[in-house]
């Protein structure tokens, strides 16, 4: 018997039990009228789900059995434990008594999920086993799905019920993680970070956030809300920058003495995307279609 056949099941496993716990998230909040205890235990169940998502890549990588079938099964999984069930989970803890709209605004919420993971699966095959890009294509699913979680989180430490008084944010803060998903605003994936003097500054800038947090005795759940707003910010400030930098570089290639200068942020045309990702033929000028 071949051992090394057998270390495909690993990353495999861990990513069955995301889905599993997806699914559990699921069956928690299936009631007609879920109580707050079980809302947060479904938001508990979705938490592990992100630990088992992390581990499974990383034991794909230290086993060496990255396929393309354990990719396409993540993607499938996070449809489940970060589309599906985070859309349900506020559906039933704010957004029921809306009714039809409710309904709606959670589906928004799964199609965009359904649509970013598909992106996402179809321009890692394009670019194959090329260097991972500092940046990654639209707000990841699972950031996504983290912040509505630590929402419920939050509001059960801070003994609370039903969100009634503040279901318009809710549905607008839907919306936008949903355009976020499917626009083509870049987030820093922090996959290029490597041990430095600013990698180590930033290590200790968030541990004194966290220090600082702790002292003045703010839930846990508030303080990682923050930090994902923070690295929500982060990816919108340097997408104006990059922007902006483009229209520079444009008023500048128009102007008969001037010299382009290569783009350093957002792309401007679907092409240029494709191209940048290692899934744009310069030769014959058309997408690469993967076989």
């Amino acid at each position: 018997m071949n051992l090394r056949k057998t270390y495909f099941i690993l990353p495999n496993l861990f990513t069955l039990a995301s889905v599993f716990c997806g699914f559990f998230a699921i069956t928690l909040c299936a009631a007609d009228r879920p109580s707050i205890d079980l809302l947060y235990q479904a938001a508990l169940a979705i938490t592990f789900a992100f630990f088992f998502d992390l581990a499974d890549g990383r034991v794909a990588r230290l086993t060496r059995t990255q396929s393309n079938l354990g990719m396409e099964l993540d993607s499938l999984a996070d449809v489940i434990s970060f589309g599906v069930a985070p859309a349900l989970l506020v559906y039933k803890w704010g957004l029921q008594n809306i009714r039809v709209a409710g309904v709606f605004i959670s589906f928004l919420y799964c199609a965009a999920a359904a649509l970013r993971l598909a992106r996402f699966n179809v321009l890692s095959l394009e670019r194959g086993s090329e260097k991972p890009s500092k940046y990654i294509l639209g707000l990841p699913v699972p950031a996504a799905a983290s912040i509505l979680v630590a929402l419920v989180v939050l509001n059960h430490q801070m003994h609370g019920s039903y969100l009634h008084a503040a279901q318009a944010s809710l549905a607008l803060l839907l919306v936008v993680l949903s355009y976020l998903m499917v626009s083509r605003v870049r987030f820093r994936s922090f996959k290029d970070v490597r041990p430095s003097r600013r990698a180590v500054t930033a290590g200790v800038g968030v541990l004194a956030f966290f220090g600082v947090m702790w002292r003045l005795k703010m839930h846990s759940a508030f303080t990682y809300v923050i930090l994902m707003g923070l690295y929500l910010v982060l990816g919108l400030s340097e997408e104006i920058l990059f922007f902006r930098r483009r229209h520079e570089e444009e008023n500048e290639a128009r102007a008969p003495s001037s010299t382009a200068l290569p783009s350093e942020g957002g792309a401007r045309s679907d092409e240029e995307v494709l191209e940048e990702l290692g899934a744009f033929d310069e030769n014959t000028g058309e997408h690469k279609v993967p076989k």
